[in-house]
């Protein structure tokens, strides 16, 4: 039973953050029900074992729990459009506005060598802290007003991405904090059964996301198969683990946690070439990103730097540009208002655009649709 246990275990690093699979699904879930089988038997059951993955007894309610460090939230201003920059690129003008600033509060803070930035893509997710504790799973909690948060351990505990009990040498204590998304391959298919039950689908995976993980059932949690991509950190005990944001990234992925690789760069030209290279194939993610996090790379150089009320001075993220797509138009409808105005809506083939599935567009008037010979 404990090989058993071991080769799932094997199976979800292999499957979620190597990408080297080793099991079908069907040899997987024919494991996982022998191991289930066996612990039922043997009446041994472990708070680690990938079986307890499947979902417990449905729980009553969230409880609000405090965050050991703020999950503060990150400033977007670095994403406005200039003349200069093509129209699908984020501005150069502001990305160097960033760089500079951070730069010379590090020299006010008394921090000559220059500094080192980790660009990391920016998941459309739920951001989720974990806390491990001599290396197992203690509590999973959202990020809430950022100082207080939902506890949601048990349904996080079914999220095959996220390691129970971590692998190798871990601090006693290590939070990990990253994004939990719903797989857009995922969100497609969900939407598909639902349209097929008669539900309404949802409006876009995020907020399929956020719906999943508030669920009182974590057995309904299990079945959406969400993932996990870790960024950064909260508490670490002993703090000498590590001293580098990309480093930390490193030794957690060591450790079997689904984690982002920052890219390393020492200018605002090289940011923005990191930013513009991933941008060129963030679409083809099995996960929806809308841009990039840039922060300092070193944690005393983001000590330096502090906070402000709600976010961090040594980190800002870059928005990309909206997606565009071209849907088949298949009819114009007509809603009547509270005033009795008619207005037309487009009824488009439904086409998915940054994690939206979007079936309907305004025409705001008939002029409009005249206009552009809609019929």
């Amino acid at each position: 039973m404990v090989a058993l246990r071991d080769e799932l275990r094997r199976a979800d690093r292999a499957y979620y953050t190597d990408a080297a699979p080793f099991l079908t699904d069907r040899e997987y879930d024919e494991k996982l029900a022998r191991l289930a089988h066996l612990e039922s038997e043997l009446d041994d059951h472990d708070p680690t074992s990938p079986t307890a993955r499947v979902g417990g007894a449905p729980i009553d309610s969230f409880q609000t729990v405090a965050h050991t460090v703020p999950m503060l939230s990150i400033d977007n201003p670095y994403f406005r459009q200039n003349a200069d920059r093509p129209a699908d690129k984020p501005s150069a003008t502001s990305i160097e506005s960033f760089v500079d600033r951070v730069t010379r509060d590090l020299a006010s803070a008394g921090i000559d060598e220059p500094p080192t930035f980790a660009c990391d893509p920016k998941i459309d997710g739920v951001a989720l802290a974990l806390r491990y504790e001599d290396g197992v799973l203690t509590q999973a909690v959202t990020r809430g007003d950022g100082e207080r948060g939902d506890d949601v351990t048990a349904n996080a505990r079914t999220v095959r991405d996220i390691p129970l009990e971590l692998e190798g040498e871990a601090p006693g204590v290590l939070e990990v904090r990253g994004e939990l998304y719903l797989p857009l391959e995922e969100f497609a298919r969900i939407n598909a059964d639902r349209e097929e039950a008669g539900d309404e689908p949802f409006m876009n995976a995020r907020n399929a996301t956020a719906g999943t993980l508030k669920q009182l059932d974590p057995k309904i949690v299990a079945s959406r198969r969400l993932g996990f991509v870790a960024h950064g950190r909260g508490a670490v005990e002993p703090e000498s683990f590590v001293d580098l944001h990309s480093v930390f990234m490193e030794r957690i992925a060591a450790l079997g946690v689904p984690a982002a690789t920052p890219t390393l760069a020492s200018d605002a030209e090289s940011v923005i070439a990191a930013i513009d290279e991933f941008g060129a194939h963030a679409a083809a993610q099995p996960y929806a990103v809308d841009g990039m996090v840039i922060r300092l790379d070193a944690y005393a150089h983001q000590d330096a730097l502090g906070v402000r009320s709600k976010s961090p001075r040594w980190c800002g993220a870059v928005k990309y540009p909206p997606e565009r797509r071209t849907p088949l138009h298949r009819d114009v409808e007509h809603q009547v208002g509270k005033t009795g105005k008619i207005t037309p809506r487009a009824v488009m083939e439904p086409v998915l655009i940054a994690g939206t599935t979007v079936r309907h567009a305004s025409l705001h008037n008939y002029a409009l649709a005249r206009e552009r010979d809609l019929r």
